[in-house]
C-alpha cells in the first residue's frame, strides 16, 4: 500500500497493491496491520461497513456525527466514480474551515481516510455507483450533523456534471457554515 498525504492534517488517501493478470485482478481492500503501519494510525477498530448506490450527479454530505459518536471513516468506490470531500471541523485545528477533494474510482481502487473531527460527502459522477466506507464508531441518530453542500464560505469546487445536482430532503435543508459556528460559539 502506497500512502499520499493531503493537503490536511488527517486525511488520507491510500493506494492498494494491485495483482492483475489475464483472469482479473486481486488486491487488498483493507489490512489493519498494513493500515496501522502505513498510517501510524494504531488502535482504530473498525465497527461498522455501509454501502450505497447511487445514480451519476447524486451528491450525499456533507455529514459528521457530533461529540463522542464521532466517527472516522476509510471509503472507496467498488464501481463507479465519486468525488470525495472532507471538511476540517476541528476548532484547534490550523486548517478549520477548509476541505479537500479526492477523486475515487472503482478503476482506481483508492481508499481515503478521513479521521474524527470531519464533515463528509461525495457528488457520484458515473451511473451506477457502488460506495463503501467502514467506520470506527456506530451511527447514532441523535448525534447527526450536516453542513450544507454548497455554502459559499466553505467554497467547495464540486466538479460540474452539466446539471443539478440530486439531494436528499435531509441535505437540502442542511445547516450554513455560520450556524455550525454558532453552535460553536464563534
Amino acid at each position: 500500500m502506497q500512502l499520499i498525504k493531503t493537503e490536511l492534517d488527517g486525511p488520507l488517501v491510500l493506494v492498494p497493491r494491485i495483482f492483475g493478470d489475464d483472469r482479473g485482478y486481486f488486491f487488498e481492500s483493507f489490512s489493519e496491520r498494513d493500515f496501522e503501519r502505513e498510517t501510524g494510525l494504531a488502535g482504530i477498530r473498525f465497527v461498522q461497513d455501509n454501502e450505497s448506490f447511487s445514480g451519476k450527479g447524486v451528491l450525499r454530505g456533507l455529514h459528521f456525527q457530533k461529540g463522542a459518536f464521532a466517527q472516522a471513516k476509510l471509503v472507496r468506490v467498488v464501481r463507479g466514480a465519486v468525488q470525495d470531500v472532507a471538511v476540517d471541523l476541528r476548532p484547534d485545528s490550523p486548517t478549520f474551515g477548509r476541505w479537500v477533494s479526492v477523486l475515487l474510482t472503482g478503476e482506481n481502487k483508492h481508499c481515503f481516510y478521513i479521521p474524527k473531527g470531519f464533515a463528509h460527502g461525495f457528488l457520484v459522477l458515473e451511473h451506477d455507483t457502488i460506495f463503501q466506507y467502514k467506520c470506527d464508531a456506530f451511527y447514532e441518530p441523535s448525534a447527526e450533523g450536516s453542513i450544507r453542500w454548497n455554502d459559499p464560505d466553505l467554497n467547495i469546487e464540486w466538479m460540474d456534471l452539466g446539471g443539478d445536482v440530486r439531494l436528499s430532503e435531509k441535505d437540502q435543508r442542511a445547516p450554513l457554515w455560520k450556524e455550525f459556528l454558532k453552535e460553536l460559539g464563534q
